[in-house]
């Protein structure tokens, strides 16, 4: 009798705790639809390549009205200034966040219907333009000639592959008392890039808060630094 209820034991044993194994292969296709506002600024000059600015807003001109996008930035300075360049501005819809990808397709778009010069695109933005220029340059390196980030936090994917932007020259702004995004993220990451990076310059403002911006894009030497560099 015990033979048996130890041999009915063993049974349900195996019974409860054996697992079935299925191999299987899955394939699907997602579409992403997106839609995007922008302004692009055109030169006066548009015969010849021109080189092309790429400005990513902060999360305060996210929504619909462009005129937001001409508060802070190059769209802000050429009110009164000229510059020999394009200058794209998109707009990030409310409940939104840059995305790497769609921005990639926008600007290839700009630049399939202009005559821009490839060896000459600049990427900035401020706060959340700043996270998202970031994202955008380690996403796609081969595309920029220089990148500006501004009060931007840092994902862990550029603070993990840093020597990504080996070869592009960066300048990095950031704001010493800045209550919104820690002035270390923009210190950790200029400490890692400039490890391979020998163009690479960070400045922190010691009398500034999160707005960094505003002496930086109304200055026209961030301008003439950045019409200077070339992949060629």
């Amino acid at each position: 009798m015990k033979t048996l209820i130890a041999t009915l034991f063993l049974i349900f044993s195996m019974t409860c705790f054996s697992q079935n194994e299925t191999i299987g292969r899955f394939n699907a296709e997602i579409k992403n639809q997106f839609e995007f506002k922008y302004i692009l600024s055109k030169p006066q000059n548009t015969k010849e390549k021109q080189p092309l600015i790429i400005f990513l807003h902060g999360s305060g001109e996210k929504g619909n009205d462009l005129e937001k996008l001409k508060i802070y930035g190059p769209l802000k300075y050429i009110k009164s200034h000229q510059l020999a360049a394009f200058i794209l501005a998109p707009q990030c819809p409310e409940g939104k966040y840059w995305d790497s990808e769609e921005l990639y397709l926008l600007i290839n778009k700009i630049i399939s219907e202009n005559n821009i010069d490839v060896n000459r695109i600049y990427l900035t933005g401020l706060s959340m333009g700043g996270w998202g220029a970031w994202n955008l340059a380690y996403a796609h390196p081969e595309l920029f000639a220089a990148v500006v980030p501004i009060a931007g936090f840092v994902d862990r994917v550029p603070m993990i592959e840093a020597c990504k932007l080996a070869t592009i020259p960066i300048r990095i702004y950031h704001g010493l008392h800045d209550t919104i995004v820690d002035v270390n993220y923009s210190i950790t990451i200029y400490k890692k890039i400039k490890e391979c990076n020998k163009d690479i310059k960070l400045e922190i403002f010691d009398d500034a808060g999160h707005d960094s911006w505003s002496r930086v894009y109304d200055n026209s030497e961030i301008y003439e630094w950045m019409l200077l560099q070339s992949k060629n």
